[in-house]
């Protein structure tokens, strides 16, 4: 559709594609989302992106990227049902990490219904230059219905001067001007003196809400590992998230709706991760045989549950209390398929690492071309010096017949350990 021109579309739940061509050198492209009523945020909880990934209402969502084929996205997913009705106007967002969108190739948004995957809207961007920020598109109200308008606004201030243009305080350094200097007070004249009553303190103005943190830590081939350290990010929790989708649809078990797979009914990831602490213990955390860990007491990493549905607000959530980080030799944090797929083939998953302290860290996983069902995602170590390196590890592994994936990946990084059968 041409810039400026608006189509219906459904009032269900729609899958938000920002898509460019991907490569050597390509700056990566980051989606999100504004909600606004009056032209403005009610408040910085009103902007989802990588590092605030869902809405309090649950009408959006960041879902994660994927790179396959030559084509790279990065997913929303809007549910115009629980669009609060004070809520007039949802923008639809791009922004560029590492150059400008005029290195960027074929940049485009795509509406597909979540449900069917039948495409509502799509807007193919062209002509960019020097451009850090677009808003391609937005949803919007009308006459108790919802359209799409392709938008194209580009902007060379990135993410920060179009959230701020919209309303979010942002978490970047400002220059100021200096305050002009106060003239001096006049002398007062001289009065007799005069009995007050002492004054009453004002109460104590209320803190300002925690400004928005725009900056994050992506990990590639070929910078594929990062300080928790320098970032300073070695204090407080350190949650770990994996979500994932299913790009095809199967045969068997997954067409028996004639649907794609990316309902999760039938899939079930289980993200787990093997420890070392510095007395030389070892141990695994995960679902199987209910060995959730505990994050206040050894092994001090914890996984909060077994999600089957790879959302990211939501999926499969590890956390590792960095407060004990002495105590931590290592950590492998690797995912393996419980049930409902052969191998990694066809599912695509995002790794996000959020320090309380510091900038968010994530990556995604390459295609799978193996019939792998482990796969080793991100390796934590602390060097001894007082430093913490998360290497992104995004690694395949085979398990010979009759060996588990725990084993396998056990084997593979060498931690030495006895297993045993177990189930959920």
């Amino acid at each position: 559709m041409p810039k400026g021109s608006n189509t219906p579309v459904p009032t269900t739940a729609l899958r938000v594609d920002v898509g460019r061509r991907s490569g050597p050198g390509v700056p990566d492209a980051d989606a999100s989302a504004l909600l606004l009523t009056g032209g403005k945020v009610r408040s910085d909880d009103d902007f989802v992106f990588y590092n605030q990934p869902a809405h309090a209402s649950g009408a959006v969502r960041h879902e994660g990227k994927r790179d396959a084929g030559g084509r790279a996205t990065d997913t929303l997913l809007v549910d115009l049902t629980r669009v609060e009705p004070g809520i007039e106007t949802v923008i639809l967002a791009a922004s560029c990490d590492g150059g400008t969108f005029g290195q960027v190739q074929d940049l485009y948004i795509e509406v597909k219904d979540a449900a069917n995957g039948t495409v509502a809207a799509r807007f193919d961007s062209t002509g960019a230059t020097t451009e850090t920020a677009f808003v391609l598109g937005e949803f919007y109200r009308r006459q108790g219905a919802w359209k799409f308008r392709a938008v194209g606004q580009g902007y060379s201030s990135g993410l920060e001067g179009l959230a701020t243009d919209y309303g979010i305080t942002v978490d970047e350094p400002q220059h100021a001007p200096a305050a002009p200097a106060a003239p001096a007070p006049p002398v007062p004249p001289v009065t007799p003196p005069v009995t007050l009553s002492p004054p009453v303190a004002p109460p104590p103005p209320s803190a300002p809400p925690a400004p928005v943190r725009l900056t994050k830590v992506t990990l590639t081939k070929a910078a594929p590992s990062v300080s928790l350290t320098k970032q300073g990010g070695t204090s407080g929790a350190l949650h770990v998230n994996l979500n994932w989708e299913v790009r095809k649809q199967f045969s068997g078990w997954a067409g028996k709706l004639g649907r794609p797979v990316a309902l999760h009914s039938d899939l079930d990831l289980d993200l787990c991760a093997l420890y070392e602490l510095t007395d030389g213990r070892k141990g695994v955390v995960q679902a199987l045989g209910n060995a959730f860990g505990a994050l206040h007491q050894p092994p001090f990493i914890h996984l909060d549950g077994d999600d089957r549905t790879g959302a990211a607000a939501n999926g499969e959530n590890l956390t590792v209390n960095l407060d004990h980080k002495h105590l931590l030799r290592r950590v492998l944090v690797f995912v393996t398929i419980y049930e409902g797929a052969r191998s990694f083939a066809d599912l695509h998953a995002t790794v996000t690492l959020r320090p309380q302290h510091g900038a968010p860290i994530d990556f995604s996983l390459d295609e799978c071309t193996v019939p792998s069902t482990v796969c080793a995602l991100a390796l934590i170590t602390n060097t001894g010096g007082g430093e913490l390196v998360v290497q992104r590890e995004a690694r395949y592994l085979v398990p010979e017949r009759g060996v588990s994936p725990q084993r396998t990946v056990d084997h593979a990084y060498g931690w030495g350990m006895n297993w045993t059968p177990g189930r959920k």
